[in-house]
């Protein structure tokens, strides 16, 4: 692996490439597309991925304090409990050995019996509303924490404050599309960490971003290659100009 912007180095510390500001809490989106923009291949974005983009997946799950995706892709992914890893002993010192996962879900619609909620060493979190089945909420509490955030749906920034409040401030979420898109319209994205697979899928994938509408202006701050793959950073310059 190589950085090519904002300057030329070969085999550059992917830990320190993609380390979190130490001043701030930070929400970081981490996507892979095609080089047309799609989010995934024949449903699922493994087909997108490769050796670099794994690797770089895996640092960032390790610097995170919590692991945010969506419903859908729990389901679709296969999610299961994140696994303590060797290379993670520095860089989590004085944190749990793993991140714990938290799930958005406004209908709770996902395997309540999985390894997910019943093996995961650090317990899962389910974010969702006071709409929810009540059953399901009931359920969910038997196997992860249950923070209810808004009321007919999920409240992205109660949900955000939800997990600072917890002292999860390093926040990784991992999609999917439709969550990225209430992310950014609610204007909590501070960083976009992007791998575009230099392939051309065309078909009806989503965008990374698929949902509502948003306009947030991000500046590239890097890119690593690898294979072909891209690997671009974009980060807002401050998170303290977002609006009310």
């Amino acid at each position: 692996m190589r950085r090519i912007y904002p300057d030329i180095q070969d085999n550059p510390d992917i830990t320190e490439a993609y380390a979190y500001p130490e001043d701030r809490p930070w929400l970081r989106l981490n996507m892979v597309a095609s080089a047309d923009g799609a989010a995934w291949l024949k449903g699922r974005s493994g087909g997108l991925s490769s050796r670099g983009d794994k690797r770089i997946f895996q640092t960032l799950r390790g610097l995170a304090d919590v692991i945010v995706a969506g419903a859908s892709t729990v389901r679709k992914e296969g999610y299961g409990p994140v696994e303590p890893r060797d290379a993670w002993a520095g860089i989590r010192a004085g944190r749990p050995e793993v991140p714990p996962i938290a799930v958005i879900s406004r209908s709770l619609d996902f395997d309540l019996d999985g390894e997910l909620f019943s093996d995961a060493p650090s317990r899962t979190i389910v974010i969702t509303c006071e709409a929810a089945p009540h059953e399901r909420r009931k359920a969910a509490a038997k196997g992860s924490d249950v923070v209810v955030a808004g009321e007919e749906g999920v409240d992205m920034r109660q949900a955000v404050a939800a997990l600072h409040e917890r002292g999860l401030t390093r926040i990784l979420c991992e999609g999917g599309p439709r969550v990225n898109a209430q992310l950014s319209a609610h204007d909590l994205v501070d960083e976009l960490c992007l791998s575009i697979s230099p392939m051309l899928v065309g078909g009806g994938a989503a965008r990374i971003v698929n949902g509502e509408p948003a306009q947030v202006t991000l500046g590239l701050s890097q890119v690593l290659e690898e294979e072909g793959v891209l690997f671009c950073k974009y980060t807002r310059e401050t998170s303290h100009d977002r609006a009310d």
